[in-house]
């Protein structure tokens, strides 16, 4: 049997050795676990059987042809995700310190497969072996996430589980849901019901070419809208638990709210009616900074608190013209009550704000590197997401920080060959470049 070519395997292991045979799985074929192991044990199970039609039962005892998942503390030194996974003759065996460690191996045991085995019907004729290895595993990255926005663009549930699906089969670790923005509000919030009965829906979509000039821009002429129900979002939250993956998600304050405002028009700084945004960039409509607008928002997070069991929470902070602000009494009176210099430090009031919010409740906060303007919240995690200066001053000043630099790791540049690339936001960028990038210059 022919090495593992490094292709085969993504994220390519830590350590590999190649040993002499292969491992055939059959009829015959049981997965060996025991109680604490029995949902990673069924979950592979699931995933092997539509392409393999083997039943693949489960059992707590050895048989000739197995492959076994067992907890091991004495591999602690790989960490909470790490795992060995040794295949042979008669089996393959997956150990490590942690649960989540054992699905990690599952996936790359998957891999190991024939590509064939994603199919979710029985394939005639495969051969389904995996050849002899040992396979030593641990993450580069504790925290390895994909950040998925369908504020711009709803995604029904059946593609976000799809998504969580290629997240765990590539060892993430973190579901980033993006799922409010000025073209739409995704999440339904029950006491405040026009959120997602108004945000949640736009006449239009903005078509490319992308342009600042109104008169350039060109329109799809159809509405577009959605949103999860709680349920749908409770649904989401648990398929990704199960498969070793955290959610978290992102409500986007104080700028790309005009989706919110939409809905209620007292959120933002001038009271009038405005409309769901319909095309890409950034407006001048923020939210206020009143008490009320607080409240609101402490409202809307008692909800989200209880649908995601998420340490962190993103309160985006990216985008934020202060121009609504700057002639606002409103805004200008905050600014003398707080003793508060410029529109910068009002920002940063404001994320301070649901900084301590989150922090009295057990979570933290996450938000776009901007929230370094005006000064960082105490408990801040900075995403640094234009480029790594602002994640290297944060960590310097003792916080933690996700880098997320656009050019190096953001999927929505160019993958393939540009001529034949549908129009992106940026671009030509390979996942090879994803992969290779280093987050510490």
């Amino acid at each position: 049997m022919a090495a593992v070519p490094p292709t085969a395997l993504i994220p390519f292991p830590e350590k590999l050795t190649p040993l002499s045979g292969s491992f055939a799985l059959g009829a015959t074929t049981s997965i060996v676990a025991g109680a604490e192991l029995r949902s990673q044990a069924e979950l592979l199970r699931d995933q092997l059987r539509p392409a393999s039609g083997f039943p693949l039962p489960i059992t707590s005892s050895e048989k000739e042809s197995r492959i076994a998942l067992a907890l091991d503390p004495s591999l602690a030194s790989l960490g909470d995700e790490g795992y060995r996974l040794t295949a042979g003759a008669e089996g393959v065996a997956i150990r490590a310190p942690t649960p989540a460690g054992v699905l990690r191996g599952s996936q790359t045991l998957r891999q190991l497969l024939p590509p064939e085995i994603f199919r979710q019907a029985p394939v005639a004729n495969a051969s389904w072996t995996i050849p002899a290895v040992e396979i030593e595993d641990r993450p580069r990255f504790g925290w390895r996430g994909s950040h998925l926005d369908v504020g711009r663009h709803f995604m029904p549930k059946e593609f976000v589980l799809k998504h969580i699906d290629l997240l765990a089969l590539h060892k993430f670790n973190v579901f980033h849901w993006h799922l409010t923005e000025d073209q739409g509000w995704r999440i339904e919030i029950k006491k405040y019901p026009k959120l997602t009965a108004v945000g949640a829906f736009r006449k239009d979509s903005m078509t490319a070419p992308r342009t600042k000039d109104p008169a350039l821009r060109k329109f799809s002429g159809q509405p577009h809208g959605g949103f999860y129900t709680q349920d749908d979002v409770r649904e989401v939250v648990r398929y990704a638990a199960d498969r070793g993956i955290t959610v978290l998600p992102e409500i986007e304050m104080p700028g790309h709210a005009m989706a919110a405002i939409a809905a209620y028009p007292e959120l933002g700084n001038t009271g009038k009616p405005i409309e769901v945004l319909t095309y890409w960039g950034i407006t001048d409509h923020v939210l206020g900074v009143t008490d009320n607008v607080l409240r609101f928002f402490e409202d809307v997070f008692d909800e989200v608190l209880e649908l995601f069991p998420s340490k962190f929470i993103h309160v985006g902070g990216d985008e934020c013209p202060k121009t609504e602000w700057r002639q606002t009494p409103a805004a200008q009176e905050r600014m003398k009550k707080e003793g508060l210099k410029n529109e910068d430090e009002l920002q940063s009031w404001f994320i301070r704000h649901f900084d301590t919010w989150l922090a009295k409740r057990g979570r933290r906060l996450v938000g776009w590197d901007e929230i370094l303007e005006g000064g960082l919240a105490p408990g801040a995690t900075v995403m640094s997401w234009r480029g790594e200066e602002g994640g290297i001053a944060a960590a310097k000043a003792g916080h933690d920080v996700v880098m997320a630099p656009n050019k190096p790791t953001y999927m929505d540049y160019s993958q393939t060959e540009l001529p034949t690339e549908p129009p992106g936001i940026g671009n030509h960028n390979s996942l090879e470049a994803v992969y290779a990038y280093q987050p510490v210059p």
